[in-house]
């Protein structure tokens, strides 16, 4: 064989031996690029308000207590006042709360903010509400009330509407 044949037959070769030793085996090379980014919000303050009705059952005369529960959900840390209004019977205030029954009657009741039912439960901020601090969960206010005794209105059934307000 001459040396062009040779290398005719050698260069081949050594370009096969050297795909299967090198170029063919090697992995694919993989490229990355990365970047970051800022996420953000701003929770803003909220309150939720619910309450259960208050029912004195029927009344004869003698004195009528009843509670009902003012739930209160606000964002954690967030402070509140919770007022009641006066009810919607004539000549209603949030210290004279009336029900109205049969022929307009009103039968006198009360709200009060502790047990011993003597804090009377307004709506003044600073003089006759309740206080609290959301933590995002449900909070549960007790509203104890008071029908006073002897109070002989017309029998019938008696009834008002309170609004409670939940300030934050």
């Amino acid at each position: 064989m001459t040396r062009s044949n040779s290398m005719k037959f050698a260069l081949p070769c050594v370009v096969l031996v050297s795909m299967a030793l090198g170029l063919a085996s090697r992995p694919a090379l993989a490229a990355t690029a990365t970047t970051t980014f800022g996420v953000n919000a701003t929770v803003q303050s909220t309150c939720l308000v619910s309450a259960t009705a208050m029912a004195f059952g029927t009344y004869t005369g003698a004195v009528a207590t009843s509670t009902s529960a003012v739930s209160v959900t606000c964002t954690n840390t967030t402070p509140y006042n919770v007022g009641l209004s006066a009810g919607l019977a004539t000549g209603a205030t949030v210290t004279t709360r009336s029900m109205t029954g049969p022929a307009a009657a009103l039968l006198g009741y009360a709200l009060f903010s502790d047990s011993a039912r003597t804090v009377n439960w307004g709506q003044t901020i600073g003089t006759d509400t309740v206080t609290g601090t959301g933590n995002g969960a449900a909070q549960a206010i007790t509203v104890y009330g008071q029908a006073a005794a002897s109070q002989y209105v017309a029998p019938g059934a008696y009834a008002d509407t309170i609004t409670a307000t939940v300030t934050y």
